[in-house]
């Protein structure tokens, strides 16, 4: 009976385990095909297929809370506008990747490419300790990676291509 009943709490107990395991994992967010809504991460996401954003006026893809990853695993997201013709004032704000204002240690890490988007490729704005690693931004209207007020952040290994088409002058471009 003793054996019994230490196979069924053994069991019980692995079973328990192996859910609490299985149920966090299955929490990241796989994301590919078509994106028409900003989408807000708020754990570990990873690109499965490449992304075609169709959002207007605002990010196809923005962050939620700190402490969280985005991997392109190789894919590219693409935006709606298309440069040259693609660049006016209302697709300004059509930004690929954007951090909430002020998150700390978020990443986005390659390789993988940010293309097309109105606004900038990626922006970091008043972030801390954000990391972008290994990502070509190229034909993005602004700059194909943006800091804007971040700190203590690693930028490196990235490739920054035919961005800042739609800048009218502004000091804009690479990152």
């Amino acid at each position: 009976m003793g054996r019994i009943l230490s196979s069924r709490l053994t069991f019980t107990l692995f079973s328990v385990f192996a859910f609490i395991v299985c149920a966090a994992r299955a929490q990241a967010t796989d994301i590919s095909g078509t994106i028409s809504t900003t989408l807000t991460i708020f754990n570990d996401s990873e690109l499965v297929g490449d992304v075609k954003c169709t959002v207007a006026g605002g990010p196809c893809i923005q962050f939620g809370a700190p402490g969280i990853t985005l991997r392109l695993n190789g894919f590219t997201i693409t935006g709606p506008d298309v440069p040259p013709a693609g660049c006016t004032p209302a697709t300004s704000l059509d930004d690929g990747i954007d951090d909430v204002v002020g998150l700390h240690d978020v990443a986005i890490l390659g390789p993988g490419r940010v293309q097309e988007f109105g606004g900038f490729g990626i922006g970091l704005f008043g972030s801390t300790k954000a990391k972008v690693v290994g990502i070509t931004a190229s034909d993005n209207c602004f700059s194909g990676i943006i800091l804007a007020g971040a700190t203590d952040s690693d930028i490196e290994k990235n490739v920054s291509v035919r961005n800042s088409q739609g800048s009218e002058g502004a000091p804009c471009g690479g990152t």
